[in-house]
C-alpha cells in the first residue's frame, strides 16, 4: 500500500492536543554526557487501534557504572503492556508487580550489582524510568509496549505521540527533607513529587541529543482510507508506512490525522481463556444518527470561584466539574476561562478575549484551573459583569456562562440588580458547590439566564449534575443512553465508561466492560433523540481473540479506580493492583521491574545520572521559561551547568522513595484529599431564602417563558421543563413555608412520569395561578428594557 501524506493547515493542527508534559531528551552526569543514543518509535495502527514499540537506546561513554534517570510521555490514554530490558546480547523480560515490592526488587538487585531497570507511571501521560549498574562502554536497550484507541471526530482518527516537555508549574510550600527526585523543582504539599515530573531542560543551541526515528503503518481494517496528513515533515513510504526525515528533534508532538469514511457498528467479545468459569470483556462501538445535524457554534465563559471558602473537597470538585465543562466544547467553539477569589486570574497565553477552544487551547485552560487553590474573598460582580461583557458581541452563535461556586456573598440583591441589563439573550447556568450552599441567589440567577441551577454537596452528586450541563451546552442528538443484552451476561459495575454520556454528532460512543458465560448474542443500546423519538441500534458480537480490546478496558476501568482513590476511597488500592496485575496493564500502584541474573558491577557502586530535555518548539529560549520557574516556590538557584538547567537546591544524587514509603503513603503523587461528605440533603444558610415577592416575580417570568414558548419543538419544551425542574429545586425545593406547597409539589410532578403534555400543562396552571401577571414580559428578570426569550437566542 502507498500513502500520500501531506501537512495539517495550521487550523488542523491547532485541534490538536499537545501535551507540554514529559519528554525525551539526553542523559548527563557531572563527568559530562551520556547520549540517549537513539529514539525509535514504531506504530501499528489498525483501524481505531494504535500498537506502539517506543525503543530507548542508551551508550556509557565513561569508566564507571551508571543509574540512568528518566521522565518521558506516552499517549495519556495508552495502556502500558510490557517492558524489556537488553544488554550483552541477552534480553531481560519486566514482571508487573505492585509498585512498593517493584523498588524492593530494582533496590536489591542494583545493591547487588545486577543490571536491572523499572518503570513507573507518575501520571497518566507522564513516566519515569531507571535503569542501574550499565557497565562502561555498554549499551542498553529498553522497549516498552503500548496499545491505545485513537481519538475519532468528525470523520477522522488522529494519532498522536508526544515528544516534548515544558517546565511546569507547581504550587504549594515545600516540603522538608531531601527530595524524592531529581528534578527542577522541591516537593511541597500540593505535588509531592514535584522533583519527579519536572526534568531540567537542555539549555538553548545544544546540538540535537539523539537519533530520532518514528515509522507509522496505517491498516484500514475494513475502513475507507481517506486523506492522511501529518504535523511532521513525511515522506511516502511503502507497504503503508510513514517515516519521518532524518535529523528532526524530540522538540514537538508527532500528529498524524487519518480519514477514514463507511465505519459501521460493531461488537466485539474477548474470552478470557484464563478464567476458571466462561468470561471476558466486551467492546462496544455505536454511531450517532446518520441524521445529526451538527449545533450551533457556541461562545462559553466559565468563572470559577476560589476564594477561601471553597478550601478542602469544595476546591476539588470545583475544577472538575470546570474541567468538564471545558470538555464539551469543539474546535468550532470559542470560550474564555476566569478564577476569582478578590481578583481575576486567567490561562496563559488565551488572551483577555475568547479563545478558539482548540485541543491546545483547552489544554492550557485546564492546566490552569488544575493550579486553582482556595484563597482571599469572593468578588463576585467583577466576574460576572466581565464574563457577561466578553459575550456581549456573539452575533450568530449560543452565548453560555458557567458560574461554578458555593455563592457565599452577602451582596446578592446588588449583583443581581446589576448582572440583569447585562444578561440578554446568554445562557446562564449555575453550579453551587457545598453542603451549606447559597441556593437561593444561585437560583436567581440561573432564573434570570434561563438555565440550569445544579446543587453538589458531595463528589458522588458531582458527576451527575454535570452530565446535565454537558447535555445543556454540548447538544447530544440522544441521550438516556442504556444498553440491553440478549445472550450475553453483562457486569454493570465493570463498564467503562460507568456513566453513559450522550450521543454527539460526528463522534461515536465506545462502550466496554467486563461480561460471564459465553460470547455471542446482541447488543442493543437504547436512548432518546432530541424530538422525544426511541433510538435504538442492536449489533450482533462477535468474538475475537484481540488482546487490544482486552488493555485498552483495563486501562480505562484503572483510571476510573484511581479516580476514587483520589477522590477519598483509600480501599480501593488492592482492587487497584489486582486489576492492574491481572490484566497486565501498568497503573499508579505497580509498575514493571527487569532484573538480570547476573552479577555486572561487583558492590553495586553506580554514579547517578540526570536527564536534561529538549525545549519546546516555538520557545524562544530560557527566558520563556523564567516565569514558569518563577511561579514555582522560592528555592536556592545555582549556576546553570554547561548542557542544562540544574535542578535548584535540589539534591546531589537521585534519591526515590523506598518502599516503605510508597506502601505507607501510597503512589507517590496522590495528595493527600479528604474523603468526600456523604450525599444528603442540601443545607442552606440562614439568611439566604428568598422572599414570597422574590419567589412571585420569578415565577411569574417562568410563566411567561412556557406560553411563549408552546410552539417550540418537543425536545426544546421537554429541555425548557427540565431546567425549569432544577431551577425551582433549588429556589424553593428546602423552604418550610406552606405557601410554597403547590411551587414543591410541582417539583415532585415534573420529576415524575406523566408526559410532556401533561407536565407543560401543569406547570403553565401552577406558575400562572402562583405567581399571577406581575412578571416582566419576554423573561426580564427585573427592571429595564425586556429580554428576547431564552429559546429564541
Amino acid at each position: 500500500m502507498t500513502l500520500s501524506v501531506t501537512p495539517m493547515s495550521p487550523a488542523e493542527l491547532d485541534r490538536i492536543r499537545i501535551l507540554p508534559d514529559a519528554g525525551f531528551g539526553n542523559l548527563r552526569t557531572d563527568r559530562g554526557n551520556l547520549p540517549l543514543d537513539r529514539l525509535d518509535v514504531r506504530a501499528r495502527v489498525s483501524g481505531l487501534v494504535a500498537r506502539t514499540v517506543v525503543v530507548t537506546e542508551f551508550v556509557n561513554v565513561h569508566d564507571t557504572a551508571l543509574e540512568a534517570t528518566y521522565v518521558f510521555p506516552l499517549p495519556d490514554r495508552a495502556a502500558v503492556t510490557g517492558l524489556t530490558m537488553t544488554a550483552d546480547d541477552r534480553t531481560v523480560e519486566a514482571e508487573l508487580q505492585e509498585r512498593g515490592a517493584a523498588r524492593e526488587a530494582y533496590d536489591r538487585a542494583i545493591e547487588a550489582g545486577q543490571r536491572a531497570s523499572i518503570a513507573e507511571e507518575e501520571r497518566p501521560d507522564v513516566f519515569t524510568m531507571r535503569v542501574g549498574n550499565i557497565r562502561p562502554g555498554e549499551r542498553v536497550v529498553l522497549e516498552l509496549s503500548l496499545v491505545g484507541p485513537l481519538p475519532f471526530e468528525d470523520g477522522a482518527a488522529t494519532f498522536r505521540f508526544p515528544l516534548v516537555v515544558a517546565p511546569r508549574y507547581v504550587p504549594g510550600t515545600p516540603l522538608p527533607g531531601p527530595w524524592v527526585g531529581d528534578g527542577t523543582a522541591p516537593d511541597t504539599d500540593a505535588v509531592p513529587d514535584a522533583s519527579r515530573i519536572t526534568p531540567p531542560v537542555l539549555l538553548p543551541g545544544f546540538p540535537n541529543p539523539l537519533r530520532l526515528s518514528i515509522g507509522v503503518s496505517v491498516d484500514p481494517a475494513g475502513l475507507t482510507l481517506g486523506d492522511v496528513r501529518s504535523s511532521l515533515h513525511t515522506v511516502t513510504g511503502s507497504d503503508g508506512t510513514l517515516s519521518i526525515a532524518p535529523g528532526e528533534r524530540a522538540d514537538r508532538d508527532f500528529v498524524l490525522r487519518i480519514g477514514y469514511a463507511g465505519g459501521t457498528e460493531t461488537a466485539i467479545a474477548v474470552p478470557d481463556e484464563t478464567a476458571e468459569e466462561p468470561e471476558g470483556v466486551y467492546q462496544l462501538v455505536v454511531l450517532p444518527p446518520e441524521s445529526a445535524a451538527t449545533p450551533r457554534p457556541k461562545d462559553v465563559v466559565l468563572l470559577l470561584d476560589r476564594s477561601g471558602s471553597m478550601g478542602g473537597w469544595k476546591m476539588v470538585a470545583a475544577r472538575r466539574a470546570a474541567a468538564r465543562v471545558i470538555d464539551t466544547l469543539t474546535s468550532a467553539d470559542r470560550f474564555a476561562v476566569l478564577t476569582f477569589d478578590h481578583q481575576i486570574d486567567r490561562p496563559e497565553d488565551l488572551g483577555a478575549g475568547l479563545a478558539e477552544a482548540s485541543d491546545r487551547n483547552r489544554f492550557r485552560a485546564v492546566e490552569h484551573l488544575a493550579r486553582a487553590g482556595a484563597r482571599g474573598g469572593t468578588e463576585l460582580l467583577a466576574p460576572l459583569t466581565e464574563g457577561l461583557g466578553l459575550l456581549r458581541d456573539s452575533e450568530g452563535r449560543d452565548r453560555v456562562l458557567v458560574l461554578v461556586t458555593d455563592g457565599q456573598v452577602g451582596n446578592e440583591d446588588q449583583i443581581v440588580h446589576e448582572v440583569t441589563q447585562l444578561i440578554g439573550p446568554t445562557r446562564v447556568h449555575t453550579i453551587g458547590i457545598d453542603r451549606a450552599v447559597n441556593a437561593g441567589f444561585l437560583g436567581r440567577l440561573a432564573a434570570l439566564g434561563a438555565g440550569r441551577a445544579e446543587l453538589v454537596e458531595s463528589e458522588d452528586r458531582l458527576d451527575e449534575a454535570m452530565e446535565h450541563i454537558h447535555r445543556r451546552i454540548g447538544a447530544p442528538v440522544v441521550t438516556d443512553l442504556r444498553v440491553e443484552a440478549d445472550g450475553l451476561r453483562l457486569i454493570d459495575d465493570e463498564r467503562t465508561p460507568a456513566r453513559l454520556p450522550g450521543l454527539y454528532p460526528g463522534v461515536p460512543l465506545v462502550i466496554a466492560g467486563r461480561f460471564s458465560g459465553k460470547p455471542g448474542g446482541r447488543l442493543t443500546v437504547v436512548g432518546r433523540t432530541r424530538d422525544d423519538q426511541e433510538f435504538r441500534t442492536t449489533v450482533e458480537v462477535h468474538e475475537r481473540a484481540e488482546p487490544a480490546v482486552v488493555a485498552q478496558w483495563a486501562r480505562a476501568r484503572l483510571r476510573d479506580l484511581e479516580d476514587a482513590y483520589a477522590a477519598g476511597d483509600h480501599s480501593l488500592e488492592q482492587r487497584i493492583v489486582a486489576t492492574s496485575r491481572r490484566y497486565g496493564v501498568l497503573c499508579r500502584f505497580t509498575a514493571f521491574v527487569a532484573v538480570d541474573s547476573r552479577v555486572v558491577n561487583e558492590g553495586g557502586r553506580n554514579r547517578r545520572v540526570t536527564q536534561p530535555v529538549e525545549m519546546p518548539s516555538g520557545w524562544a529560549g530560557a527566558g520563556d521559561v523564567a516565569p514558569a520557574l518563577l511561579r514555582m516556590s522560592a528555592v536556592a538557584s545555582v549556576p546553570p551547568a554547561p548542557m542544562a538547567a540544574p535542578a535548584p537546591g535540589g539534591p546531589a544524587r537521585f534519591a526515590p522513595p523506598r518502599a516503605e514509603a510508597a506502601r505507607s503513603r501510597g503512589p507517590v503523587g496522590f495528595a493527600n484529599v479528604p474523603s468526600m461528605m456523604r450525599a444528603g440533603k442540601m443545607a442552606v444558610p440562614a439568611g439566604a431564602a428568598l422572599t414570597a415577592e422574590q419567589v412571585r416575580e420569578i415565577v411569574a417570568t417562568e410563566a411567561v417563558r412556557l406560553r411563549d414558548a408552546a410552539g417550540l419543538a418537543a425536545y426544546e419544551r421537554r429541555d425548557l421543563l427540565d431546567d425549569l425542574h432544577s431551577r425551582l429545586e433549588v429556589l424553593v425545593g428546602p423552604l418550610s413555608d406552606e405557601e410554597f406547597t403547590p411551587l414543591q409539589q410541582l417539583i415532585t410532578f415534573l420529576a415524575g412520569d406523566a408526559t410532556l403534555d401533561e407536565k407543560w400543562a401543569k406547570a403553565l396552571e401552577v406558575l400562572t395561578s402562583f405567581g399571577g401577571d406581575s412578571g416582566p414580559a419576554q423573561g426580564g428578570g427585573g427592571g429595564g428594557s425586556p429580554r428576547k426569550a431564552f429559546w429564541k437566542r
